[in-house]
């Protein structure tokens, strides 16, 4: 049975706005009170969280599809839905979020730190936040946004100080498991450790981490073995120690050659060449590996690595290993820039971004791609001829219109607004007034006219032009 996994691909969906509500308030002598449809509430977020007590990623292994609570849809009574419940996934610290295509979306080290994998979706307005002194009695309501889609692949990176490199039995495991309170598994075969094992270290003043990484064997880095596997939990570590076996029976190997071969398959690998390294020479307490430590030993350090004599069994060199591991680990600590708890980044737009773009395709459709008028499309409810015509309202003010007509787009011509595989397509018409203007005063309805004293019309004319302004501007109140 699995017990530790550090790659998963996971399936993540955010809740969907709730719809809002089309509603008039209605009492004993007033039927038509005016519009009193509440909003929509927001769908709940899909949120990565670092967890310390998560050390595996064995949870989504076994269930990779995750799905957020969606948001209540708004009722009368201006009386909106319930927002739904974010679900937060913990993930083990050192956890990499990518994309299908390899790409790093999120780099998760520290604890608490989070991720949006996936976006809620926006409520949908009620008719009593469409009204306005042009729109009085709004007799529609916008739909919620479905919520965001992701696949994505997490990948565990062992978050330690020192990692412990070297051939299939060579003693990492029974190291760690004397330098530290880890409890490994140990035995004399090949690959005995198949998965990282973390202990922490006390030396002096200075705190530290050590990992066993399994074996790794000539080809690791191309796959052989169980190298490429756990090649990545090295990445991180800022001091790499290669233990070497000076009483192994197997008579083409040599406690140099192994370096060299451990040395290439990091080289391939990448990204290594700039940690300091030790090198350890376990099993002195064996007469023959004693001898051949002593022999190495000048060879070794003649390329310039601090070597240890040690014997995990006997606890032969502990001590001295400790203490000059803590050593190197507060330089590479003191050599890192302080990284700031909070950074800003500021991206400002274009001057001449208008937020969408329109695209002739080879079949001569035109297609339009943007963020809002994307958005307003999946909101309104096309079997409503008046939420139809408010989003041409809204397209128009946005400046749609004027872009497709410089593209070249003529009546009767094929529009797309929208991905290819969840667009909404139509035959253009163009217009010289769209939706409101052209219609008189739509939303509004003639029962709920009264007479007006001459300082009351003024104050709506002025409502009016304020309301029109605004809707210029492409004012949202969400």
């Amino acid at each position: 049975m699995t017990t530790f996994v550090d790659r998963v691909e996971l399936h993540v969906a955010a809740g969907s706005g709730g719809h809002g509500c089309a509603s008039v308030h209605r009492e004993k002598f007033k039927p038509l009170g005016g519009p009193d449809g509440g909003n929509g509430g927001h769908g709940g977020d899909v949120i990565l969280t670092v967890d310390q007590s998560v050390t595996t990623l064995l949870d989504y292994h076994h269930s990779p599809h995750r799905k957020a609570t969606s948001g209540k849809p708004g009722e009368g009574g201006n009386r909106s839905g319930k927002d739904g419940q974010d679900l937060v996934l913990p993930v083990p610290d050192g956890t990499v979020v990518l994309d299908k295509e390899g790409n790093v979306l999120a780099d998760l080290v520290g604890h608490g730190t989070s991720y949006v994998a996936a976006e809620g979706g926006r409520g949908g307005l009620g008719n009593a936040a469409l009204s306005s002194a042009r729109r009085k009695a709004p007799g529609f309501a916008l739909l919620g946004v479905p919520g965001g889609l992701q696949d994505i692949v997490l990948e565990l990176k062992t978050v330690a100080d020192v990692a412990l490199v070297g051939y299939p039995s060579a003693g990492k495991s029974s190291l760690i498991s004397v330098l530290s309170a880890a409890k490994p598994k140990i035995a004399d075969y090949p690959f005995t450790t198949l998965v990282p094992n973390l202990g922490v270290v006390t030396a002096g003043a200075t705190v530290y981490t050590i990992a066993d990484v399994p074996g790794l064997i000539p080809g690791a880095s191309q796959g052989k073995g169980l190298g490429l596997e756990f090649l990545r939990h090295v990445e991180r570590c800022s001091v790499l120690v290669h233990v070497l076996d000076t009483a192994t029976l197997e008579s083409e190997r040599d406690p140099v050659s192994d370096l060299d071969i451990i040395e290439e398959e990091l080289k391939e690998y990448g990204g290594l060449g700039d940690r300091p390294r030790i090198v350890v020479l376990n099993k002195v307490d064996v007469p023959d590996g004693l001898d051949l430590a002593e022999m190495v030993r000048p060879e070794l350090e003649a390329r310039g690595y601090q070597v240890y004599e040690v014997s995990a069994v006997a606890h032969i060199g502990l001590k001295e290993l400790s203490f000059a591991l803590a050593e190197v680990v507060a330089k590479a600590r003191a050599a890192k820039p302080k990284e700031e708890t909070t950074r800003i980044v500021i991206r400002p737009k274009a001057v001449d971004d208008a937020g969408f773009t329109v695209v002739q395709e080879e079949d001569g459709l035109y297609r339009v791609r943007g963020e809002k008028p994307e958005r307003w499309v999946r909101q309104t409810d096309f079997n409503n001829d008046e939420a139809v015509g408010y989003l041409a309202d809204r397209l128009n003010r946005l400046g749609v219109e004027d872009k497709l007509m410089k593209a070249g787009a003529r009546a009767g011509d094929g529009v797309a607004i929208g991905p290819e595989d969840n667009a909404v397509v139509f035959d253009w018409e163009p217009t010289v007034m769209a939706g409101a203007e052209m219609l008189g005063r739509r939303g509004e309805d003639h029962r709920l006219d009264v007479p007006r004293p001459a300082a009351q019309r003024r104050r709506d004319q002025q409502a009016e032009r304020d309301e029109a302004q605004k809707e210029f501007d492409d004012f949202e109140p969400f």
